[in-house]
């Protein structure tokens, strides 16, 4: 473990904890979570994940305008609400799709570690981290299933204060998907 991975991870401890409350305060350490991120994925050859950080870093700016926008008082949680059955579809395709592309492309033209679980968890935390910064319920189920598949993959390449923080973040993934069930507007 590096410093910049211990860090990386106490700033992602941070984030998802506060995105779990449904505070609007997770965009900032999203923001330096993703760039420390970035260069931690590069150094351990996990290219997917350290592309999705450019992806992250996108979302991060966009959600935090999206949940702004929802947002009167910023000392209370935002709103939060359920994807309609027939978005579901599009939900699967796209992480189906994303992780077939990404993981043929890193496959066959880069010296990725471990290219079809690491584009699978980029790919899905993709189609995740849209349903979270539109406030959909469903991203909970998608992330605990995500940080699952995080603990292996970052644990076996040597990332071991990322996959416990993975770990952390499962157990957070569930108390976040009960709290934000409970508070479906």
């Amino acid at each position: 473990m590096t410093p910049l991975e211990a860090l990386a991870a106490l700033f992602g401890l941070v984030n998802i904890t506060l995105i779990a409350r449904r505070s609007l305060l997770n965009y900032p350490f999203g923001v330096v979570t993703v760039c420390l991120y970035f260069i931690v994925f590069a150094q351990a050859r996990l290219y997917s994940a350290a592309g999705l950080q450019v992806f992250f870093l996108a979302a991060q700016l966009y959600g935090w305008w999206y949940w702004r926008r929802a947002v009167v008082d910023v000392t209370k949680p935002v709103p939060v609400r359920t994807l309609q059955r027939r978005s579901l579809l599009m939900v699967f395709a796209a992480g189906i799709c994303g992780t077939t592309l990404l993981g043929l492309v890193m496959s066959r033209y880069t010296d990725a570690a471990a290219p079809w679980f690491d584009a699978g968890n980029a790919a899905w935390s993709m189609v995740a981290q849209i349903l979270t910064d539109r406030r959909h319920v469903e991203s909970w189920p998608l992330w605990i299933a995500i940080n699952i598949l995080s603990v292996w993959l970052y644990a076996n390449q040597g990332l071991l204060a990322t996959a416990g923080l993975y770990a952390v973040y499962l157990c957070i993934a569930c108390w976040g998907w009960d709290s934000w069930r409970r508070a479906v507007t």
